[in-house]
Parts: C-alpha cells; structure tokens; sequence
C-alpha cells in the first residue's frame, strides 16, 4: 500500500499526465498575459506569476508579458502632489503626469518584473511599447454628456493613447532567443508624442498581432458571474451583448470584455478573464480539465 509521500508523488505524475496534451497542442504558440498593478503588490503572487511564465517558456509555449501599474503611478504621483483625476476610468495625462507614468511602469515595475521571472530561473527582456516600434498610438477622444443639460462634450484626457498599429518585430526576436517580452504599456505616436496606454487595451491589440493561442487577463475577480454570482465559464461577442443588455455585465468588466472581444475578432484564437489572487491560476485554467475563469471565443 503506498504511503502519503507515494501518493503524493503520483497525483503530481497524474497532473502533469493531464496536462501533456495542452503541452503538445500548444508548442510553439505564443499566450500574452496581462498583469495587473493590484497583483503585483502580493509577493507570494508575484512568485507563483513568474513560476508559471518559466514554466511555459520550459515546454515550448511563448509566454508575453503587458503589465500594468496604475496603483503604482497613483502612489508616485500622491509622493509628489501631483493630484489625480479619472474620467471612464481612464487617468487623465498631462505631461508632467505622462512622464511620472512612463518612469514608473517602463522603470520601476517594468524591472522589478525582470528580476522576479529571473529569480524564477527565467530570462526576461524588458521593454515598453516605444521599442523598436513595437506601439504606435494616438490620441484617445472620450465624450461625456452633462447630466443637466444633456449636452454631449468632448473630454481632454491629454496623453493617453490607444494602440493603432503594432509591429511585432521585436517581440518575434526576443522569443526567437529563448527570452521573454515584458512590456511595459507605453507608445509612440506619429506626432512624436508619447502616450500611456491602457494595460488591457495593449495586451488584447499585442495578441491580435501575434495571432496568440491566448489573451490572458488577470484581474481581481473569478471571472465574469452571471445574474445570482454564478461563474461563467464559456462566452462569445453576441452572449457577452446580450448579457450587457440585461445589465449582467456591468461597470470594469464591461472593458476588459470589449479588450476580449476585439482580440478574438482580429487574430487571437481565445482570451480569458481569471482571478490574478489565485495560486496557479493561469495553469490550472488552461493545463487542466477543470479550467478556471471565463473562456471567451469568437462566434
């Protein structure tokens, strides 16, 4: 009869049996996965988060890396009292506010990130969207209408952008040479300007170039629960508008959904919303029968 350490063993022999076939399916594709500001204050997170990214890049699959970082940016900016205003939850970027973001996200964060996947016995390259071209952005334009009035007005968010075009050229070469892409969401415009981007926005516009296998987003939350707190564990465009009209989806959801949808309609076979808290989630969504989060693909 085996004992505990015996049985031990062999549910992990078991685990990685199940998980052999993804291994194989998968060689070769490339899964970006955005990682978000909140998580990264987590240090046993942070640990399990780049674990998983060495490990995919182990067995063959081509892990990169968008983060984001606006607790960060806010603390930065609340040290140097500068004050902070959002609008759709979009910060609004003056340039003295667009460089403190760029110094925190393609610096600060951007490293620290380098040296946990390091530690983790991975090698990461980082860079931010300015690099070799990789984003070019514009000017995003937002309107808000006055609720006394009712009177539609154009909003200045100043430099934040939306990716227009992505070339992959450099991303293409840092996996090439066994490394692993982590970009900070930061971009070019064709006006010379540089713009901060949403880290969500980016990543889904990054794996709709690449053609990636997967768009991870890992947030704060189990996924996308239906009317009574249920997970949904399977989605498309048209069952994501229909539950947006009912109201189901509602408030931050509602963008990280739109970011999955315009990524699976533009060359990314599947994006997934899954809760960034949990140990492993990410292998466990995709390794395992069980999954974890919300699959989206297209209809």
């Amino acid at each position: 009869m085996a004992n505990s350490e015996d049985r031990r063993f062999l549910a992990k022999a078991e685990t990685l049996i199940e998980a052999l076939p993804y291994f194989q399916r998968y060689a070769g594709r490339t899964f970006v996965v955005k990682y978000g500001g909140h998580a990264m204050g987590d240090e046993g997170a942070a640990r399990d988060f780049a674990e998983d990214i060495v490990l995919l890049k182990a067995v063959g699959i081509n892990p990169v890396v968008v983060h984001g970082g606006g607790p960060q940016i806010g603390a930065m900016l609340k040290k140097l009292g500068v004050e902070s205003r959002f609008v759709d939850g979009l910060r609004v970027t003056d340039r003295q506010t667009a460089e403190i973001a760029e110094m925190v996200l393609s610096g600060a964060i951007n490293k620290q990130l380098v040296g946990w996947i390091a530690n983790a016995g991975g090698t990461a390259i980082g860079i931010s969207g300015k690099d070799g071209n990789l984003v070019t952005a514009t000017r995003i334009e937002r309107k808000t209408r006055d609720p006394d009035s009712n009177i539609e007005k154009a909003v200045d968010l100043g430099f934040v952008g939306e990716p227009t075009r992505i070339d992959t050229t450099i991303i293409d070469t840092v996996s090439a040479a066994g490394m692993i892409p982590v970009i900070a969401p930061i971009g070019s415009g064709d006006d010379g300007e540089t713009y901060n981007i949403n880290a969500d926005t980016m990543a889904g516009a990054v794996a709709a170039a690449l053609g990636a296998a997967r768009l991870f987003l890992l947030t704060d939350v189990a996924g996308v629960l239906d009317a009574e707190g249920e997970l949904i564990t399977d989605l498309t465009p048209s069952a994501i508008a229909a539950l947006s009209e009912r109201g189901t989806i509602s408030g931050g959801m509602i963008p990280k959904l739109e970011t999955c949808v315009a990524a699976v309609e533009s060359g990314c076979d599947a994006a997934v919303v899954l809760d960034g808290r949990v140990s492993h989630a990410m292998l466990l969504e995709f390794f395992t029968s069980r999954g974890a989060g919300t699959l989206i693909r297209a209809d």
